[in-house]
């Protein structure tokens, strides 16, 4: 007797062609990215613990900008507040493609990534809330429930050239939900105070450029004013400025307008945004701010040591090495246990792991919130950056003893396969899988 065929979604299939495509194209800028923000993670660590450490902490509380806008604001308020506001408009714009116009509208593909990332937000904070029940440090539960894309795709990159590119779809997909989940918690939970005439002015300038973007319009000298006096106002208000940022990519259209073609006649104006500016965010924005924040005086082994010993530190580095892959892992068992869904054939639970092990690594976000919740340049806030960049550290060796292993695993499977592309750069498993062939 033969077994029915399973007609409820694979995760982790294989997307289409074009998805893939896309996909590359932003693994290879965030890819770079990451290098960069490396670069700037052990400048900073060497820095600060250097004899020049008062010149680096007199760059970071160096201040300039209009005070009577009150934007006299030091470098590393800057790069916090301001250029990670570029970082999460990016992820704004890749956010909405994926679900507007990506292999996600599917909500049956979407559910996977979503509920993924919502496990590997719910346990690293529960787990950081268990490390600091009798520590009275509970308003740090955040700080170990974001992934760094930057830094998983560059070390994903390094580790993992023969892995199919579901795999970095799906960490890709999962880190863009995370970040919109950070920026929640951060406009809800990290708001210290709330104005709420400068809350309400900042939706003048939003609406405008909602209704320009929409028009198609591209015009920086009309766009990027607006978009400045959305972030001063979102700034003003007392909610993190970053969250400006999200708003704004959330503006922007996804698919061509009628007029311009319909949305088959090429891509719409997100994804000619995020091409502009994704270099700048993964280029730029995020390897300063490593520079800016990055920078902890370790003091030594005792100093190292006195820092672990710490239960923020301790709740940080669990929650990101254990918290993150049992969330993420969990979380998708339990999707393929109550809904007809299914792991490819082509894929093995330990290969979940692997990706769940790595969205461990926490940097840009679990920076951000540890100095909102603890403030800039407190001693909790040093002992914080030495455990996320512990915690990230340990998760990436793990992430990279596992991953290496299934390398050489996919390594043989597309050398027997031969899955070279033919003359119409297609890959032939694509053909196979129903793509059809460019006119």
């Amino acid at each position: 007797m033969t077994q029915a065929p399973h007609r409820g979604p694979h995760l982790f299939s294989r997307g289409s062609w074009p998805e893939a495509r896309r996909i590359a194209d932003i693994l290879r800028k965030e890819t770079i990215g990451g290098m960069l923000l490396l670069v700037g993670a052990v400048v900073a660590l060497i820095w600060a613990n250097s004899p020049w450490n008062d010149s680096y902490e007199a760059l970071r509380g160096f201040t300039v900008g209009p005070a009577a806008l009150h934007l006299d604001l030091s470098l590393a308020t800057w790069a916090a507040d301001g250029l990670l506001a570029i970082f999460f408009f990016v992820a704004g714009l890749e956010l909405k493609r994926e679900f507007v116009a990506g292999d996600l509208r599917d909500p049956r593909r979407a559910a996977v990534p979503i509920a993924a990332a919502v496990g590997g937000v719910v346990v690293p904070a529960v787990i950081y809330v268990l490390f600091n029940l009798s520590s009275g440090q509970g308003k740090g539960w955040a700080i170990p429930t974001a992934t760094d894309i930057a830094f998983a795709l560059a070390v994903l990159a390094v580790i993992g050239r023969c892995l199919p590119h579901a795999m970095r779809t799906f960490l890709l997909t999962l880190a863009v939900v995370d970040d919109l989940l950070a920026i929640v918690i951060i406009a809800v939970f990290y708001t210290a105070s709330l104005s709420v005439l400068p809350l309400l002015a900042m939706l003048v300038p939003l609406g405008a450029f909602t209704v320009l973007v929409q028009r198609r319009v591209q015009s920086w000298w009309l766009l990027l004013p607006l978009a400045f006096a959305t972030w001063t106002l979102m700034h003003a208000s007392g909610v993190h400025a970053t969250v400006a940022g999200v708003l704004l990519g959330f503006a922007v259209p996804v698919l061509r307008s009628r007029a311009a073609g319909g949305p088959e006649a090429g891509p719409g104006l997100a994804e000619h945004f995020e091409h502009r500016f994704r270099p700048l965010s993964a280029g730029v924005a995020v390897p300063v701010f490593a520079l800016m924040s990055a920078g902890v005086a370790v003091g030594g082994l005792s100093g190292f040591g006195s820092a672990l010993s710490d239960p923020v530190a301790l709740g940080i580095v669990v929650g990101l090495v254990l918290g993150k892959p049992i969330g993420i892992t969990g979380a998708t068992w339990l999707v393929t246990r109550f809904t007809r869904a299914r792991l490819d054939t082509s894929f093995a639970w330990v290969d979940v792991l692997g990706l769940a092990v790595l969205a461990g690594i926490g940097f840009t976000v679990s920076l951000l919130i540890g100095e909102l919740a603890f403030g800039l340049g407190s001693d909790r806030d040093e002992h914080v950056k030495v455990a996320v960049l512990t915690g990230s550290l340990i998760a990436a060796l793990l992430a990279t003893v596992i991953l290496r292993l299934r390398n050489r695993t996919y390594r043989r499977i597309h050398e027997e396969e031969n899955l070279d592309a033919d003359r119409d750069d297609i890959p032939d498993v694509y053909q196979r899988d129903g793509e059809e062939r460019p006119a």
